[in-house]
Order: structure tokens, then sequence, then C-alpha cells
């Protein structure tokens, strides 16, 4: 039985989609788990890649630790469109199954090799596969979920991500304090194996686009609004970031937590991604807009609660809670915005979003990075997050401001034409 690129040709059981889904979902969960099992493991790898400086200045150990996170998060930047243009015509499930296997090698490597400089380029060539995977598991899923469920099969395609938040990214976390940083990830890569194996299993073959060319998908980098979209993505998900990659050491220094109680903190996030995603897919179906401007409300809300509140632990858990439901819940919404502004190029769409998400990745990393060693505190990156979800709210206005006037226009056009009477 096999699917058609744009829905499926014959019914499958609710209960042989649910699998497929799952399949695809436990994809997202080792992504989930290799992209945010570093932001709990921090201190633990500047101390053993950088022991000397470590030794020296915990803070600038700890600062440049987060080029991991920006490298990895830069890989995807890079992987996401170039993959997604290039593999558009591919069948998807053949795709899917090359991207595992790349995330299995690309973790190993993260977990074996002996520097700090080899580990920095292996999480950069590991986060190759990321946008591709998500952006073409997300076609399949909206496939499998049928018509006007489009946002709530990205949705559930993203649960496995933010499932791992609330256990995987928590339990290789504490696996990692107590075995080393190196076995956590060798545990993130069994977890991308299990996933090639129930891909193989489960997900339906599904022709790529026969009439995808990467001319025709690079098309979509000539529209304004698919840049104000990455730009929406891009500077508003770097508050996220700049408090999730330096939730440890918020954790222990400002509120006094001991390191073994971290991996709380990073369920909180998780939860709050968990309920805020599911949320997000169907007000984003619902409407797009709308549910944009409340989720960047919520957000700064949430930031700036964290950053008066950070010191008492109801306070830490309270924003750390409502800043990663709030983020969560903006993914599928900027997912549907993409597609929707990207036309016929729907594969570049669907990845582009995770180059966005991971520019944020990597602007809030750097950002908070330099607030750190410069001495403001740990406090400091989250202040740099309301700034930067300001900025990106600013641009989903002017985004969706263009389209009323360009609506507008086009009133205007088509009434002056009406009224223009025709000439022999």
């Amino acid at each position: 039985m096999t699917l058609a690129a744009d829905g499926p040709t014959t019914s499958w059981s609710p209960a042989r989609v649910r699998f497929a889904l799952l399949a695809l979902a436990l994809g997202g969960f080792g992504i989930g788990a290799t992209e945010f099992v570093a932001m709990g493991l921090l201190p633990n790898i500047a101390a053993d890649l950088m022991p000397s400086l470590y030794a020296a200045s915990p803070e600038e150990a700890n600062a440049r630790a987060g080029w991991i996170i920006s490298a990895y998060a830069a890989g995807v930047v890079v992987g996401a469109p170039t993959i997604a243009a290039a593999a558009a015509r591919w069948p998807r499930k053949r795709l899917l199954l090359w991207l595992l296997t790349a995330f299995t090698l690309g973790t190993v490597a993260s977990a074996v090799l002996p520097s700090f400089e080899l580990v920095l380029v292996a999480r950069f060539v590991s986060a190759l596969p990321h946008g591709a995977y998500f952006g073409i598991a997300s076609l399949v899923a909206a496939s499998l979920m049928g018509p006007g469920k489009r946002a709530r099969g990205v949705a559930l395609v993203l649960s496995g991500l933010t499932i791992a938040n609330v256990i995987g990214v928590p339990a290789i976390t504490w696996l990692g304090q107590a075995a080393g940083w190196r076995v956590a990830y060798l545990a993130v890569a069994a977890i991308f194996a299990l996933t090639f194996v129930a891909v193989l299993a489960a997900v339906p073959w599904q022709p790529g686009d026969a009439r995808a060319t990467m001319r025709r998908e690079l098309a979509a980098f000539g529209r304004a609004q698919v840049w104000f979209a990455v730009g929406i993505g891009a500077v508003g998900f770097g508050g996220l970031f700049a408090v999730y990659s330096y939730v440890a050491p918020l954790a222990t220094e400002v509120t006094g937590l001991r390191e073994a109680l971290v991996p709380f903190a990073l369920v909180a996030i998780g939860l709050g991604m968990t309920v805020g995603n599911l949320v997000g897919g169907r007000l984003a179906d619902w409407s797009v807009r709308r549910a944009m401007y409340l989720f960047f409300v919520v957000l700064a809300f949430a930031l700036v609660l964290l950053a008066l509140t950070a010191a008492n632990p109801v306070g830490l858990f309270t924003g750390l809670f409502l800043v990663g439901g709030a983020s969560a819940a903006l993914s599928p919404t900027i997912q549907a915005r993409l597609m929707d502004v990207a036309r016929d190029s729907q594969s570049l769409a669907a990845a582009l979003n995770h180059s966005a998400l991971n520019i944020g990745n990597s602007l809030g990393a750097f950002l908070g990075g330099l607030a750190i060693a410069g001495g403001l505190g740990y406090v400091a990156p989250v202040w740099i997050g309301v700034l930067l979800t300001l900025v990106g709210s600013a641009l989903a206005v002017a985004s969706f401001g263009l389209d009323r006037s360009r609506r507008r226009r086009g009133v205007v056009v088509a009434v002056t034409t009406a009224a223009t009477p025709a000439l022999d």
C-alpha cells in the first residue's frame, strides 16, 4: 500500500496510522535528546574537555562549552534547506532512513572523539539531517492525518521532541552525570538506531514530489514573507535558547539547587513544551495569526517572570514551564506560516522552520554566553531572551501587516479594473 505525495491513495486503519506516527515521533524524541542533552551536561562537558580553563574560570569554560550548542544549531541551519531542496524528489521513506543513519553515526562520533575542537565539528555534522528529517516527517504525518489537520500532524511529529524534554533529556542527563557525558551521547545514538528499525517497519512508502526541482524549491527564498517567517522563528526562539542553554548554572548558581536536581528543571521545560506543542498545533489550525500573537505575549510574560523569580525554586520551575510551553506552541504555528507563504516549495518550507529555530538556538546560546562571560551573571541571558522575543513579535506584526496591505491593494486593483470600461 502506498501514499501519494499529497494524500493517502487508500485508507489505513487507525492503528496502522498511529504506529507510523509513533515511529516518526520516535525520531523526534532522538533529535530532542541529541539537541538538548548538552544543556544539562554543559558543566560536565566543559570540565572534561577544557580542564585547565574550567579550573581557572568555570564561567568562561561553561560559556565556551556553549559553542557545542551553537555548532549543532549551525549544522541544522545549513543542512535543513540544502538537503530538503536537493532531495525533494526522493521517496520520503528512503530519505528518512538515510537521515537516521547519518544521525546515528554523527552522534557516535560526538561521543568518542577526544578533543573539544573535534567534538565541535562532530556536533555540526550530526546536526545536518535535523531539519530535513522534521520537514519530511511532517509532510508524511500531514498526509497520514488527512485534510484540515496539517498543523496537528506537524505537532505530532514534534511531540517526540517535546516528550524527550520530559523523559529523555532528564534521564540521559542523569546518566551523563553518573557515568559521563560520553555515555549519554552513546545512549542517544542507540535511540536513533532504534528509530531506524521503527521507520523501516512502520512508515508506508511515499514517493517524493515528482515535480520538484532544486530551482523550484529554492524559489521560496525570493519571497519576502518566507524571510519574515524565518526571522520570526530565528529571533523569537532565541528567547527560549538563551534560557535553555544555561539552565544548569541558572538552577545551581542562582536558585541554589543541587546538581542532582537539574534534571527536574529540564522536566519542567519539557512538560511545558509537551503541553504547548499540542495546544499550538490545534490553535494554528484555527488561526495562524492569532495563535502566533497569543504565544508571543505568553512567552514574553514567562521570561520576565523567570528573570524576576529565578532565585526562588517555585519561580524557577513555574517560569521554565511557561517558557517551554509558549515556545513549543510557537513551533507548529511558525511551521504552518512557512508552508502557507512558501507556495510550491513545501519540502523546503517544512525544513526551514528548523533552520529558523536553530538560528534562534545559536543566537540565544551565543548572546547568553557573551553576557555570562562578561560578568553579568546567569540571569542576564533571560533578559536577553525577553528582548529577542519582543523583536520576534514585532516581525510577526510586520509580516501579517504586509499581508493586509497586499490584500487591500488587490481589492483596489480589482475594483478599478471592474470600473474601467472595455475599449475596442
